[in-house]
């Protein structure tokens, strides 16, 4: 009798189970009950003075809401919305006023650890030295895409894109805010390695607006460190290789490389670092249309090269990096010797510092400073230029 009852106890028990999820909405959980959402705020006032030309400066508030659903039959939904009210569209500033669908894709998790992703969505691989999102600007680099991504293989993780289109960081009716695209995007890393991390990849832009920015690009990449008690030491080596692609009037072939290391101690860091888009004898430099440019070859922006990033006759950063973390503040100071590959052109030096201090876990504030100078006269890139950002943001 007492084992009748316990089985008639475990099957109620079950029954009752099955009843219950039976009972679960699966639409409700997924779009409501495990779905979620966040808001930021991100103010900023840029200053901008250029000798010669202007002196500009502008206050933009950047509203961004982002929706995600829980997961319906291994199926996911993103939506996020950008908005960004501005003081003024000023030349010399790249944030403007807008209202758009930032990101709006359909995921996927499907078998042997596969994601995968159809829609508006954000592409960022490596250092985004290639590839990117521009997140330091109002507006974001986002992309319309089908992409996948698995990690079946422990340590190692493939991700290929089809890109229909990019959507650039451009106002609404500039034509320059969107370039229709037929581009491959492959990325394979390997970190299984005690001391190295790798990465091969290839880069097949195919833009059917701009065909100047059509490139095959090629390269390997390794990163690691080595710890040696408080002390640790890290390196970073890179090369690759562009020629022309698609209709991209332009034959030629130009290499990238970049080679730097670095030393960490306790809340202090430095490296030294020396990167070069080369050229092929003034003909053609090495491009990188897609990458987040901000974030290379100074803060000043002086070298972005109407999107593309280099110019004909290439670019030499060599350049020192310090950071430092003191009392929840987190600094930063950079500077930069800027020559051409090919020419022999003193193409300036900047230096730049920022101090950023997070609080409250959900705030934080920032301060930073550029100025660049020195350039050889008679080119795009030789005003002296000095910029400064002011930035709060808030997360929730």
């Amino acid at each position: 009798m007492k084992v009748h009852a316990l089985t008639l106890a475990v099957l109620a028990s079950l029954a009752s189970s099955t009843v219950f999820a039976e009972n679960v909405d699966p639409l409700k959980k997924a779009f409501i009950d495990d779905s979620a959402v966040k808001v930021q705020f991100r103010l900023r006032y840029e200053d901008v003075d250029v000798a010669n030309v202007d002196q500009q400066n502008q206050t933009t508030l950047r509203t961004r809401l982002n929706y995600k659903t829980g997961d319906l039959y291994n199926l996911f939904a993103v939506a996020e919305v950008d908005d960004v009210r501005s003081t003024d569209n000023e030349a010399l500033i790249g944030d403007y006023k807008y209202t758009q669908i930032n990101q709006g894709y359909i995921g996927y998790k499907g078998p042997a650890n596969t994601l995968a992703q159809l829609g508006r969505q954000r592409i960022i691989l490596d250092n985004q030295r290639f590839v990117g999102g521009v997140g330091f600007r109002q507006n974001e680099q986002t992309y319309d895409a089908f992409s996948a991504k698995n990690t079946a293989v422990e340590g190692l993780t493939a991700y290929y894109a089809y890109v229909a289109t990019v959507n650039r960081i451009f106002p609404e009716g500039s034509g320059k805010e969107e370039h229709d695209n037929e581009t491959h995007l492959i990325n394979v890393n390997y970190k299984g390695l005690e001391f190295a991390k790798l990465t091969g990849y290839a880069y097949l832009i195919d833009n059917q607006d701009v065909a100047a920015f059509s490139t095959d690009t090629y390269g390997v990449r390794a990163t690691g460190d080595v710890k040696l008690d408080a002390l640790k030491l890290s390196y970073e080596a890179e090369f690759a290789q562009q020629s022309e692609g698609s209709d991209n009037p332009a034959s030629y072939s130009a290499s990238y490389y970049k080679l730097g290391a670095g030393i960490n101690f306790d809340a202090f860091g430095a490296k030294i670092g020396y990167e070069v888009l080369g050229s092929d004898d003034g003909k053609a430099g090495f491009i990188t249309p897609l990458a987040t440019l901000h974030a290379f070859n100074g803060w000043t922006d002086k070298f972005l090269f109407g999107g593309k990033g280099n110019w004909e006759n290439g670019l030499v950063d060599t350049h020192l990096i310090v950071t430092a973390k003191l009392a929840g503040l987190k600094l930063l100071a950079k500077y930069h010797k800027f020559d051409s590959d090919y020419g022999d052109i003193d193409m300036g030096k900047e230096w730049g510092v920022s101090a950023t201090y997070p609080f409250a876990n959900h705030y934080s504030v920032g301060v930073k400073y550029a100025s660049f100078s020195g350039a050889d006269e008679g080119y795009g890139f030789s005003n002296d230029t000095d910029k400064l950002w002011l930035t709060f943001q808030a997360n929730y």
